[in-house]
């Protein structure tokens, strides 16, 4: 959520940065007619609750000198209700005034190259040089398939469409990944490992952004009465959800900060966006699983904590050998929570091109004000709002396809990345 602050007294210009940079068209004049009714309103409602409140204390007196007062009476019981009916607009109001914030996506950062799509990205840097076969190369699909590991028969007779069952040597290496990810960050990175639920409520989920907007792409259960807010959870996106929601409604002691954990953990996404995109494989799946990397940092190390996330993401891919780009998104096509975001692709020789497998973002404090999360300021003694990061670290069955497509032997096996061979038995070669 922006800055009420800039809602309030600059609508219209807000609006202007909005169109030019994000392509989000804000209703400047409908946004002033509603403050400025609610500002109406607000004194009404409180000199309503002044007028109550001086004839209820001369009830009081008048019934002390004896003195009738069924009058008073009425009149009061008047002003209840008037005051009551103001109240109830009031809400009514505020709640319009809450949506129309809670719909509006983050402003870029300065550094942020003006953009509509993905053609306005920029390539920062590439690692590694993408391997040249002298035979015909097989996608993870045909790779999976030929050797009995990839079964989407299965999932789909269990589940349905984006889904699959991964079985024996290419299972083991997928945990493998996981494994070597969660080890790398935690001794290496400095990040704290983190369990966390799966499951979430609605203000998890509007926290760090993805309601109200994107309700159609999450997975949602209800148990009990279905139209109790309380009986509804959500299946999470991504673990950057609960991570960053542990700060939700809390201070942070300055000395806590900055505060980095990371989870593997399952991830679920309806992708109703994506109708007839990816379809073949792994690349695009409702469940699938992924570590995380989440950071609640100090205002002024924000960004200096982005570089570090980023690194920490590439990282991964340069101790498996994959080769990679790194690419500065444009202010059209970052997240609705981010304020400057770097995308790293990883290299699939099936498609000869580079596919994302990790996105870093900087929310600054969009998230933060949302869900209230604060540090205490030592130079002011204040609570003050305190800035989210989170980022793929990495995502772990594309990282599994990046390593089956770009190690794959003539013969359809796979050879092992040697950072893994200690989660695989020592094994440096599968299929």
């Amino acid at each position: 959520m922006l800055d009420p602050n800039l809602l309030r007294q600059q609508p219209t210009e807000l609006a202007g940065r909005l169109r030019a940079t994000r392509g989000f068209e804000l209703d400047a004049e409908a946004l002033q007619a509603l403050e400025a009714e609610r500002k109406q309103i607000q004194v009404h409602t409180q000199e309503l609750q002044a007028q109550r409140n001086s004839r209820s204390k001369a009830i009081g007196q008048a019934k002390a000198k004896g003195e009738d007062v069924a009058a008073l009476l009425a009149e009061v019981a008047g002003l209840g209700d008037e005051l009551k009916a103001s109240e109830t607009r009031l809400q009514a109001i505020q709640g319009e005034l809450e949506g129309i914030a809670l719909g509006i996506p983050n402003l870029p950062h300065e550094s942020v190259p003006a953009g509509t799509d993905e053609s306005g990205n920029v390539e920062q840097h590439r690692w590694g040089t993408p391997r040249s076969f002298d035979f015909e190369v097989k996608d993870h699909v045909e790779l999976g398939a030929r050797n009995g590991w990839l079964d989407g028969d299965t999932a789909a007779r269990l589940s349905g469409a984006r889904f699959t069952v991964l079985r024996g040597q290419l299972a083991r290496l997928h945990r493998a990944l996981a494994q070597f990810m969660l080890d790398l960050h935690t001794g290496e990175h400095g990040y704290e490992e983190t369990n966390v639920p799966l499951l979430v409520n609605a203000d998890s989920m509007r926290g760090t952004g993805q309601l109200p907007k994107f309700e159609d792409d999450l997975f949602a259960t209800e148990v009990g009465d279905a139209a109790s807010a309380n009986n509804r959870r959500y299946l999470i996106p991504t673990a950057e959800v609960p991570l960053t929601n542990i700060v939700r409604d809390q201070i942070v002691e300055d000395a806590a900060l900055p505060l980095r954990m990371t989870a593997d953990s399952m991830c679920f996404r309806a992708e109703a966006g994506s109708h007839g995109r990816d379809t073949r494989g792994m690349i695009r799946q409702h469940q699938f699983e992924k570590v995380e990397l989440v950071c609640v940092s100090r205002p002024d190390e924000s960004y200096d904590e982005h570089e570090r996330m980023t690194r920490c993401a590439e990282v991964v891919l340069e101790r498996l050998g994959l080769p990679y780009r790194r690419m500065l998104l444009c202010s059209g096509d970052m997240g609705f929570s981010a304020a400057k975001t770097y995308d790293l692709e990883v290299w699939l020789p099936s498609q000869d091109t580079y596919r994302e497998i990790s996105s870093v973002s900087n929310c600054e404090a969009f998230q933060a004000r949302r869900m209230q999360a604060r540090w205490r300021n030592p130079a002011t003694g204040k609570p003050e709002l305190v800035h989210t990061l989170n980022g793929s670290g990495v995502a772990i069955g594309r990282a599994l396809i990046a390593v089956m497509e770009n190690n794959q032997n003539a013969d359809g096996s796979i050879t092992v990345p040697e950072v893994l061979r200690p989660w695989m038995g020592g094994l440096e070669r599968i299929g």
